[in-house]
């Protein structure tokens, strides 16, 4: 998701690490840079997530949440902690992806008159966040599978092999809701990695192949709302909770709808069809493109 760039030129300039001019002088980002950037975020949000495991924890101990009332045997606190520090991973893992397509929607829009960082900045924080986000699934992920074993009663090999394939294979976990949310999740995960470390080989395939793969990263935002808001234990049983994550969708359709209104990128903007250089099959699938 790419800044604009302030002087009136063809094009506005790529991210530091491709082939504009102002950039060269710069050290290409790499992605051992960006991980140990990424360290300060990344406390934040083992911060973030060990409040919210609290907050679940407290209010199971206290049975004032409604999942005690629907799966009663989740009052043991001690035998299932491990389930609701997965919930919390994922709570922040969730957090974190919508902080991450927010600020690649502010940087690849229409930028806001007034905003607290610089753009090279916000690019920074674009990408740590990206990076801390992957890991908060993959915990989220690993805690699920290793709850699974916890409660097996089987031999290891049977355990470990049963966790597997119903925590990361699609269509192994046969449960209830779980069979669509599992998925769905899954899929948010395996699109995950590969569209959030595609920007450190960017040179390799090239900058344009990068921002056609990095424009799909919203769909892996898409997969973890729906996969939150099927199996999300609080927000399926409490309305407040599912409430709160509707309500968090606004900002980025708004922003969503600005950056196909408006994008960053000049080459990107859609013109009149009268005005357009290319075929009007092609004007037509763009529009298309945008109206999807």
């Amino acid at each position: 998701m790419k800044p604009s760039s302030t002087p009136a030129v063809p094009e506005p300039a790529d991210q530091p690490g491709t082939t504009s001019t102002t950039d060269r002088s710069q050290p290409r980002v790499t992605l051992r840079s960006d991980l140990r950037a990424s360290i300060p975020d990344g406390l934040i949000a083992l911060v973030v997530t060990a409040a919210v495991f609290a907050l679940l924890y407290a209010r199971i101990k206290a049975k004032t949440s409604s999942t005690v009332t629907v799966m009663p045997f989740m009052a043991d606190t001690g035998g299932f902690w491990m389930y609701f520090l997965s919930q919390a991973f994922g709570w922040s893992a969730l957090l974190w992806a919508w902080t991450t397509v927010v600020l690649g929607l502010l940087l690849s829009g229409p930028r806001p008159g007034r905003l607290p960082l610089s753009a090279q900045r916000l690019e920074r924080l674009h990408r740590t966040t990206s990076l801390n986000t992957i890991a908060l699934i993959l915990a989220h992920a690993l805690l699920f599978a290793a709850e699974l074993v916890r409660h097996d009663t089987t031999r290891w090999y049977s355990r470990l092999y049963t966790a597997f394939v119903e925590s990361f294979v699609p269509g192994g976990y046969d449960s209830g809701t779980g069979q669509l949310a599992i998925p769905l999740g899954q899929a948010a995960l395996y699109l995950a990695v590969p569209l959030g470390l595609l920007f450190y080989i960017r040179h390799r395939i090239g900058p344009k192949t990068w921002r056609v793969l990095h424009r799909f990263v919203i769909v892996v935002y898409v997969l973890s709302v729906w996969h939150t808001l099927l199996y999300g234990t609080n927000v399926w049983y409490d309305g407040w909770f599912r409430t709160t994550v509707w309500l968090l969708q606004l900002p980025i359709a708004a922003l969503l709808l600005a950056r196909l209104l408006r994008p960053a990128r000049r080459s990107e903007r859609l013109s009149s069809p009268g005005a357009h250089t290319g075929s009007r099959a092609g004007w037509g699938l763009r529009l298309g493109g945008r109206l999807a």
